[in-house]
């Protein structure tokens, strides 16, 4: 029987940064008119420090290192820890008190090969089958446990800024994020098979410079703040124990007894079911 892999990831707030960044960057996709035609918005992360953007994308930046607009840009603004959205795991479950810890258990499937052993080991004490893996019923089967951390729950909010030159872009780059989430604000948002809720504000606030006639250039800006519901698994670095924990279950209990001292009868003699 081929065994299927696991495959999990913990979550972090960086994996949720990310959850963020891919909806803006991939799913929604955003395009506009600028004089080169029909181009994709670039979507920076306005967190890094700008000689790692100016290495990463330098397309972005002109000869005097300034941002070539339009451009979006993410900024995580706050994480706060709100007791009264706990997600699914409302009561707290501590971790076993030993080194693999874990609190929740997200698989259970049966050992084969522990569970074959003891099969083959009862079959082996019956004197009428001959044989050792003859079939029949077994009911000592030792499973497999896998269990994570529990999951912590928190809110993440993030500042979108989209910079233009033009009415225009504005225009076209803004409408996605009012149609994108339909008559509702939330939208669902991944990262390494982790989803997340998002929340769009109803709200933009726009700030432009049209009205000042100086010779500045002339900026269109919208700022959209976008909550996130997300949750945090292990410690990320700082993580002591393991993210997955895999125990064995009991099978059979035996309680050793000294058959000379009470003077028992032993069940076999020489492999033989021993018969007075």
């Amino acid at each position: 029987m081929t065994q299927k892999l696991i495959s999990f990831l913990p979550s972090s707030f960086e994996t949720i940064d990310f959850a963020v960044y891919d909806f803006i960057n991939e799913k929604m996709n955003t395009f506009c008119t600028t004089n080169k035609g029909w181009n994709k918005v670039p979507v920076i992360w306005s967190g890094a420090e700008r000689s790692k953007q100016s290495k990463d994308n330098p397309d972005n930046r002109d000869i005097t290192n300034a941002l070539i607009f339009p451009i979006i840009s993410i900024e995580r603004t706050s994480q706060d820890k709100n007791n009264d959205s706990k997600g699914k795991f409302y009561a707290n479950i501590p971790p076993i008190n030993d080194e693999k810890g874990g609190s929740i258990t997200i698989l259970t499937r049966i050992k084969q090969d522990k569970t074959s052993n003891f099969a083959n080991a009862n079959s082996f004490k019956r004197v009428d089958t001959g044989q050792i893996n003859f079939p029949r019923k077994n009911k000592k089967i030792v499973y497999e446990v896998i269990s994570i951390p529990q999951p912590v729950y928190c809110q993440v909010g993030y500042k979108i800024k989209i910079k233009t030159e033009y009415q225009q872009q504005m225009n076209e780059i803004l409408q996605p994020f009012i149609i994108i989430p339909g008559s509702i604000k939330r939208v669902m948002i991944e990262r390494d098979k982790h989803i997340y809720e998002a929340f769009i504000e109803s709200e933009f606030n726009q700030t432009n410079n049209t009205e000042d006639m100086s010779e500045d250039t002339r900026l269109f800006e919208t700022e959209i703040n976008i909550k996130v519901y997300g949750y945090l698994i292990g410690a990320d670095s700082n993580q002591k124990g393991p993210y997955i924990t895999i125990r064995e279950t009991a099978a059979e209990i035996k309680i050793q007894r000294e058959r000379v001292i009470f003077g028992d009868i032993p069940d076999f003699k020489n492999g033989n079911k021993f018969r007075p």
